[in-house]
């Protein structure tokens, strides 16, 4: 159906887990689409709505949150902060047409790096289906 449209995701990881999981899977050979890209964040609980619908702005086709599992937190209770807020921006996108499928919240810790591969895997081939976000084109 989207024959040869490559999405283009944005991902926010926490450094503590998530940036060390998706590091984890680079020194392990763990192959995933290299359609993401990266940003390391010291807790995802620092990730705000208008770093999200930014990242849709600037082209973002998807949106991947990850962070410590609930109760592995750094910092505590960052990532159940997030959490609320992901609900939250989940409604906004799902308003203003984007829709909230583009955007995942997922717990990875720092010794999944496979893990971190299936998750990069799955969203990318997720928002690959839904085809780029309007006014893109494909190809």
């Amino acid at each position: 159906m989207n024959k040869g449209f490559e999405p283009n995701i944005v991902g926010f990881a926490c450094n503590w887990c998530s940036y060390a999981g998706a590091d984890l899977a680079g020194t392990s050979r763990i192959k995933y689409p290299p359609n993401i890209k990266i940003i390391r964040v010291m807790c995802t609980g620092r990730v705000t709505p208008a770093f999200i619908l930014k990242s849709f702005q600037n082209g973002a086709d998807g949106v991947l949150v990850a962070g410590c599992h609930p109760g592995d937190c750094h910092y505590i209770a960052g990532n159940l902060k997030c959490e609320k807020i992901m609900d939250v921006v989940k409604r906004l996108v799902g308003i203003l047409g984007i829709g909230k499928e583009r955007l995942r919240l997922e717990w990875v810790s720092a010794s999944e790096g496979g893990r971190f591969a299936d998750v990069v895997t799955e969203f990318t081939e997720q928002v690959r289906e839904l085809g780029p976000l309007s006014g893109k084109s494909q190809g």
